[in-house]
């Protein structure tokens, strides 16, 4: 599987900057794995994350190949895929511009880190892979979204998909109607493992983001806008990033955190021990939302 721009590089893990000579290089490494090693205490996660980042900048020719981006070339996209309309007819109804909003982050803190006035392709790989991890999640952000819009437009005519719409301060990267009900979905990608905890996400990549607890704030304004309420909160994140395929939040079950690969059944089926609304909600609710939805 490619990396995700959010990834930790190879230099990050190792602690070095990528300017560091082979020799400063190799130092770290074995400081790194001496400090990582299960049987002196350290994490096994993250003792294999050392040994990975050393098979690919340990070596000088392996190391050239991964500077010129060879190393994550698959893993970035040149921009926003454009959509398919011969289909249309068999594709839910998508509005707005799936992670138009992080992507123009991404451009706008590119060409500041880069310098004003400097011609650089911003998706070039090995441009991304140098620039600091901050902006690089901008980009993995706008991925994650787009992944998830693409799932979404396959489950029908009977769904509706609004994207990056604006809720109180901040923002909802997705919300779904269908027959299971109305969800609002966050499309995640923090390059690392995460895990349910007492009600909220918590990983080694996340810092201090509390994305169950920001998106329930952003339906709940969302909600009292339109006047309407949300069935299911949902965080979407890469299938390799989480351990099981569904986690739900509390007893309520109104909120889960997913592998990518099973939203088109969750928002089919609904959250497992939720609700669901019926089909004649599912209509009027599609015109009020129509109605009364902006956009960041």
């Amino acid at each position: 599987m490619p990396d995700s721009p959010a990834s930790a590089t190879p230099y990050e893990v190792l602690g070095v900057p990528p300017t560091a000579s082979q020799e400063e290089l190799k130092r770290a490494y074995r400081k790194a794995l001496r400090q990582s090693h299960p049987d002196v205490g350290g994490e096994s996660a993250r003792f294999h994350a050392v040994q990975r980042a050393w098979a690919r900048v340990g070596d000088p020719v392996a190391r050239a190949d991964y500077d010129r981006g060879a190393g994550r070339r698959s893993a970035v996209v040149p921009g926003p895929e454009r959509r398919k309309t011969h289909d249309s007819a068999l594709r839910a109804r998508l509005y707005g511009h799936p992670g138009g909003a992080a992507r123009e982050e991404f451009l706008t803190l590119m060409r500041e880190w880069t310098g004003r006035g400097v011609e650089a392709d911003p998706y070039d790989p090995a441009l991304v892979q140098s620039a600091p991890r901050e902006i690089r999640r901008r980009l993995a952000a706008a991925l994650a979204q787009e992944a998830t819009a693409k799932a979404l437009a396959k489950l029908g005519i009977g769904y509706t998909v609004w994207s990056d719409v604006a809720a109180g301060d901040g923002k909802i990267d997705h919300v779904v109607l269908g027959p299971a009900g109305l969800f609002a979905v966050t499309s995640a990608d923090w390059g690392g493992e995460v895990r349910l905890k007492r009600g909220e996400l918590t990983g080694d990549t996340l810092g201090a983001a509390q994305p169950i607890k920001e998106l329930s704030r952003s339906a709940r304004a969302l909600g009292r806008q339109l006047g309407v309420k949300f069935t299911g909160l949902l965080v979407v994140v890469p299938d390799d990033d989480l351990k099981e395929a569904v986690s739900v939040v509390g007893r309520k079950a109104d909120a889960a955190v997913i592998r990518r690969s099973v939203l088109p059944m969750v928002v089919r089926d609904g959250i497992a021990g939720g609700t669901r609304r019926s089909i004649e909600d599912a209509f009027e609710l599609r015109t009020r939302l129509q109605h009364g939805i902006r956009f960041v």
